[in-house]
């Protein structure tokens, strides 16, 4: 699936404010044509993570008072897990919804586009992934459901759905979709904590999202917020494949093969150039982020072998991270300068939306 946004903005998932009509506002704002739902962990238990995308996985436990989230394997659920299957066979995505009170920023965003009128080049949304998923989220044990072979199968299938419903949901708004999976676990791939993790099952597994993303006619990125074998997201068919580029963007010119193969398939990388440290942001300016951006860019032609111009018609514009963890005068300032970024970017492009 051919993409080439030059230089576009859009951003990965939460932000720190409460008000999701107030966070929608700023998306809409900083990123008219690629706007995203706001994740706002600040609400509560239920927007965190894994948590916003756990209704309909069965045996999931909320324990509030601790505030913290397991799936109980203990005990006969051949039932439960009949019901999730056949809604997934039926293709029954109300099924696998996500609820106002799991994640208020989705239907402030639909509300404001709906006030707003007309359709945007992009909608942005995203669902955490299965192997950050899997490796977080334990059962009774403590043990990471990860490696229970017939609920990891259910978490796979479930955030899946979840990008579908997603899709759908937004579809009326923009031209095309885009759906990341959010991995940022995968900069622990290959430690010793995961040896156990291969890397033919973390394709596998991505693998699966993704083609639910494609049977929606979506595109599908993949985000991981530190450094990582970037080849995986590539051969497991991510269309975007997103990183840190403000403090790894040297990784990926560590892969000039199977990046040089990414891009000239009419696939993209998203620079995640703008930073979501509250010291790092504030000592910089979107120019300085620019000029930046131009030396990556440059380091990857030479790898690579490929243009300028080329590289940069095949890039999203991103902070590195989420805000959800900043102070809000911070996280706003990340939107405002990764707007100034993009602009500056796309004018030299001669980009129109």
């Amino acid at each position: 699936m051919s993409f080439e946004p030059r230089c576009l903005a859009t951003a990965i998932g939460s932000l720190p404010h409460a008000d999701a009509c107030q966070a929608a506002q700023i998306v809409l704002r900083s990123i008219p044509d690629a706007p995203i739902w706001p994740q706002l962990p600040a609400t509560g238990i239920n927007e965190q993570m894994e948590v916003q995308y756990s209704e309909g996985i069965p045996r999931v436990v909320i324990d509030r008072e601790k505030e913290r989230m397991f799936i109980d394997t203990t005990g006969d659920y051949s039932m439960e897990l009949a019901a999730f299957y056949e809604n997934f066979l039926a293709e029954n995505l109300d099924y696998f919804r996500i609820t106002p009170d799991f994640a208020k920023g989705i239907y402030a965003l639909e509300a404001a586009l709906e006030t707003a009128g007309g359709t945007r080049p992009f909608v942005k949304m995203q669902t955490t992934g299965p192997i950050s998923f899997g490796l977080t989220v334990v059962d009774e044990n403590k043990r990471a459901i990860y490696y229970n072979a017939e609920f990891i199968d259910v978490v796979v299938k479930a955030l899946a759905m979840k990008c579908r419903w997603q899709i759908r949901k937004f579809r009326k708004f923009a031209r095309g979709i885009i759906c990341f999976i959010d991995e940022p676990i995968l900069s622990a791939f290959g430690s010793s904590t995961y040896v156990s993790v291969t890397r033919d099952d973390v394709v596998a597994k991505l693998g699966e999202m993704i083609e639910a993303v494609h049977a929606e006619g979506a595109l599908a990125g993949v985000h991981c917020c530190g450094n990582t074998e970037w080849p995986i997201l590539i051969d497991a068919g991510a269309d975007i494949v997103n990183f840190d580029a403000f403090d790894y963007g040297d990784t990926i010119t560590l892969y000039p093969e199977p990046v040089k193969r990414h891009l000239e398939a009419g696939k993209t990388l998203a620079w995640g150039i703008v930073p979501t440290n509250s010291a790092k942001i504030q000592a910089q300016t979107a120019d300085s982020l620019v000029s930046k951006l131009f030396a990556l860019v440059e380091d990857l032609c030479k790898a690579t072998g490929l243009n300028r111009e080329l590289v940069l018609r095949r890039a999203l514009i991103t902070p590195s991270c989420g805000t959800g963890s900043m102070p809000k005068a911070d996280a706003e300032k990340v939107f405002d300068i990764l707007r100034q970024v993009s602009e500056k970017l796309r004018s030299g492009l001669g980009a129109t939306a």
